[in-house]
């Protein structure tokens, strides 16, 4: 039997849920439900209390009123743009945010020193565990392995289900410290077994940096230069968190608060961040690229501004009606990320004479907004947001398109971590939403009279 197959019964069946489907986009704003947890106005109905982190796109003007402003991102209170001046261009600075992200302060230096220490003897797999989990089960999609070995760890751990902070801050450190080698690995299978090239499996160094460690896996020649090192870096600081209220982290949430394990509760936020409205978007960026330097002359200002008109009508790319990497669900004038990497990615771009590249890009970011606000109705501005040039960054650092998601999920494993610990120390009550029925009740009809 092929599983893979869309039989005639199947197609059929499809159409008659669709069919059946009474559920008209009206209905929510009759029930005043709020689709995506945000309200009319775009804002995001609160569900919780956090400490962790802070994401700002608003400020009361001298009138008391909320006015839009530069988007701002906040580390336990400390801005995100604060922190990256605090270590960028003097040290790798992704395992001082994992330190301030899970512990509410920054670390001194022999803080920071025994705490590098110990993610750095997490930082193995179970024996035989990379063949078994992973070599032995290659597949195309490295989200989905690196989800199975996540659950497939819960096998290995000899107390998985306790949920004391002590040993779910033990199990998020061992996760933390492996899953940029998970990710690297399942790549290295699906390079090999589906791709048909040169399998090579090198061992982890302890003795550097996360952002370097992945490099030195992921290059057949184990070689990088420091500027590569030290922008994927800051990439993974910029990634590890945002807020409570992202899909990948909510879920996190809302799987913690059922009292499973931290394995479970971590898989199901990667099939959450898999998703391309989430932490798939860079790759759809990238790749909306791609489809435009093949069907117009990128030098052409005009060409360009009728792509993203195309764009939106549907009429280019994926037909999805979507220009990928702009607007965000809360900033609107900028997002501080993206301003970060914009920099670095000019930089970068310069070091691998991709600046060409980088011009179009700038383009877009410059034509896009103004286009959109003529073609659709918003309520808020719309800017670049972090998925614009983390893509080109990554794609610059010769990282493949496989990878974006996973480095995605290897930075903001942190933030879902610091949530998880946040939600067992102070919810104790599960989640529960709840949905309105808009179905009539109907009498149950004999299976001879239908």
């Amino acid at each position: 039997m092929n599983y893979s197959e869309i039989t005639p019964y199947i197609r059929k069946m499809a159409e008659l849920s669709s069919q059946n489907n009474g559920i008209r986009p009206q209905m929510y704003a009759e029930n005043q439900v709020f689709r995506g947890l945000r309200d009319l106005n775009g804002r995001g109905v609160v569900t919780g209390l956090t400490e962790v982190s802070d994401v700002r796109a608003k400020r009361l003007d001298e009138n008391g009123e909320l006015v839009p402003c530069p988007g701002e991102l906040y580390y336990r209170g400390i801005n995100i743009n604060s922190l990256v001046d605090g270590f960028y261009g003097k040290r790798f600075g992704f395992e001082e945010a994992i330190y301030l992200l899970l512990f509410s302060k920054l670390p001194t230096k022999d803080e920071l020193d025994e705490f590098k220490w110990t993610l750095a003897s997490y930082r193995s797999l179970p024996q035989s565990f990379v063949r078994d989990m992973i070599l032995k089960a290659p597949g195309k999609d490295m989200m989905n392995i690196l989800s199975r070995s996540v659950l497939a760890l819960y096998a290995y751990d000899d107390n998985p289900d306790d949920i004391s902070v002590e040993n779910v801050l033990r199990q998020c450190l061992q996760l933390i410290s492996t899953f940029h080698m998970l990710a690297v690995y399942a790549y290295n299978s699906y390079q090999h077994y589906h791709r048909g090239k040169s399998l090579f499996i090198h061992v982890s160094d302890p003795d550097i940096s996360i952002a370097e460690n992945l490099l030195n896996l992921l290059r057949e020649d184990r070689q990088y230069t420091p500027l590569e090192a030290q922008i994927l870096d800051l990439a993974l600081v910029l990634h590890a968190e945002h807020g409570g209220g992202n899909n990948s982290t909510f879920t996190t949430h809302v799987v913690t608060s059922s009292g499973t394990d931290t394995y479970a509760a971590i898989s199901a936020a990667l099939g959450s961040l898999k998703g391309p409205r989430h932490g798939g978007a860079n790759v759809k960026v990238v790749r909306m690229f791609d489809d435009m330097k093949a069907s117009i002359n990128t030098r052409d200002d005009g060409a360009i501004k009728d792509y993203l008109v195309k764009l939106l009508e549907k009429q280019a790319y994926d037909k999805a009606g979507l220009i990928y990497g702009m607007g965000h669900a809360v900033y609107s004038l900028s997002d501080p990320r993206c301003e970060i990497l914009k920099t670095c990615a000019k930089k970068l771009s310069i070091e691998k004479n991709c600046q060409e590249e980088y011009e179009l890009y700038k383009k877009v970011a410059s034509f896009a907004p103004e286009i959109i606000a003529e073609k659709r109705k918003m309520y808020k501005g719309v800017s670049p947001n972090v998925d614009f040039y983390s893509g080109l960054v990554y794609r610059m650092l010769g990282l493949p398109d496989e990878m974006f998601t996973p480095i995605f999920a290897v930075s903001r494993i942190v933030g879902w971590s610091a949530h998880r610990i946040e939600e067992i120390q102070n919810a104790g009550k599960i989640i529960r939403p709840a949905y309105i029925n808009v179905k009539k009740a109907e009498e149950y009809m004999p299976i001879e009279e239908r």
